[in-house]
């Protein structure tokens, strides 16, 4: 009797109310997935491996020789002894640091335009235009674009020097039509350096005198203390100002070329 009591009164008792679930935030949607595109690079629009090996080759060879223009307009051109020239003014001024060689620089530059104007013309009349004008494929191009330089260069450049490359190429006497770049290129930097230390010499002797007057004047005064080149200096430069030094070095450099 006492069981059937307590087992009523649990069914009687009241139900205790269920706590209320904290909300989910709601979740994100699914990314889109998004295909990885594949990026190749051809060279060339079909034909065989061989057309497209060569042009592989020509924009390798453009890069590169974009890469090397500063040097060539440096080796090739007049910039090598315009630039020689100018540095042994400056030094031979007693000046090293003016004019400063940006300065300097710019000027070889613009005189190398100048001088090379011709050539550059001949360049555009007979190469670029009928290239761009597609009269010409490209191989005829740098051949034709070549030949202008390669005159100039043989110009300025003295048989001994390149009688002198030919030795060390192991090549006999030679036609000058029949020249390799490899020989005429060197010829021409190694004459164009012999001419600029000439040129330079030149330039030092007046000054060079002037120092032994001065050098002598103040020993001959008893002032051995007074270096010669403080009082050398000014002169120099009054020298320079009054001969207009800067025009007769300019016209030098100019007229050296034109021979």
């Amino acid at each position: 009797m006492l069981m059937v009591q307590s087992a009523t009164a649990q069914q009687n008792a009241p139900i205790a109310p269920i706590a209320p679930q904290a909300p989910t935030a709601p979740s994100a949607p699914p990314a889109p997935s998004v295909a990885t595109p594949i990026v190749s690079l051809q060279l060339g629009t079909g034909g065989n491996d061989r057309e497209n090996l060569s042009t592989a080759i020509q924009i390798v060879f453009v890069m590169t020789l974009l890469t090397l223009a500063p040097s060539l307009i440096m080796l090739m051109t007049s910039f090598t002894r315009i630039v020689i020239v100018l540095g042994f003014v400056r030094t031979a001024l007693g000046v090293p640091s003016a004019p400063a060689n940006q300065l300097l620089i710019g000027l070889s530059l613009f005189l190398t335009f100048f001088i090379m104007t011709p050539v550059w013309q001949d360049i555009q009349t007979n190469a670029l235009d009928p290239y761009m004008a597609e009269q010409i494929n490209s191989d005829v191009a740098i051949d034709k674009a070549i030949e202008p330089i390669r005159t100039f260069m043989l110009r300025q450049t003295r048989p001994s020097e390149v009688d002198f490359f030919l030795d060390l190429a192991g090549m006999g006497r030679t036609e000058v039509t029949d020249l390799p770049m490899r020989v005429v290129l060197p010829a021409f930097v190694v004459s164009e350096l012999r001419t600029a230390f000439q040129m330079g010499f030149l330039i030092f002797i007046p000054f060079l005198v002037i120092d032994f007057l001065v050098a002598s004047t103040l020993m001959s005064m008893g002032m051995m203390m007074m270096p010669p080149t403080m009082v050398a200096l000014p002169l120099k430069l009054l020298l320079f100002v009054l001969v207009d030094g800067w025009q007769l070095v300019v016209r030098s450099l100019v007229q050296s070329f034109a021979g």
